[in-house]
């Protein structure tokens, strides 16, 4: 089970890291368009559509690396149970907030192509496209801390060394 929660994490990074590579070829056309006199309709709506699902699809990647920001005003001076205690906490908080995200995430994706809603600029593309890897990405950050909020209450949860605080 580790290995396919961990694939599904890394698969959703390389997502990301291909959506940005689409951010790259999209302002590389359009610089180019505009050096040699060509435009492609489009370009910035794509951009800003791959930008979108490279930050939703590097969520959970960049919690299981212990890369998000986390402020540990609190939780760095707990030690032992009321440390645990306030990890689950946060845990559950952040899976219920997930949890509530991904649903209408998915909601709006299929609102929009039930109603067949389409984008206001140029390339008039269906909204349920882009908005799709934004479900997808809120659903992995959902199973990611959900994974992490298990491996908690097992005592199992690997705390990366970037959330210790020093006082000096």
């Amino acid at each position: 089970m580790r290995k396919l929660l961990d694939s599904i994490y890394l698969g959703a990074a390389w997502l990301a890291a291909l959506c940005m590579v689409g951010v790259l070829a999209m302002v590389l056309t359009s610089v180019l368009g505009r050096l040699l006199h060509f435009h492609v309709p489009g370009t910035d709506a794509y951009a800003g559509y791959a930008m979108a699902g490279a930050g939703f699809m590097a969520l959970a990647h960049t919690l299981k690396k212990g890369e998000h920001i986390r402020v540990t005003l609190i939780i760095g001076r707990l030690t032992g149970g009321a440390r645990k205690g306030m990890e689950v906490w946060a845990l559950t908080v952040g899976v219920l907030l997930a949890s509530l995200f991904a649903w209408y995430a998915w909601r709006l994706a299929w609102q929009s192509h039930e109603f067949h809603d389409i984008s206001t600029s140029s390339d008039a593309t269906p909204l349920w496209i882009p908005q799709i890897l934004m479900a997808v990405g809120t659903t992995v950050l959902w199973l990611a801390l959900l994974d992490d909020w298990v491996l908690e209450l097992r005592g199992r949860r690997q705390h990366s060394s970037n959330e210790d605080t020093r006082h000096e």
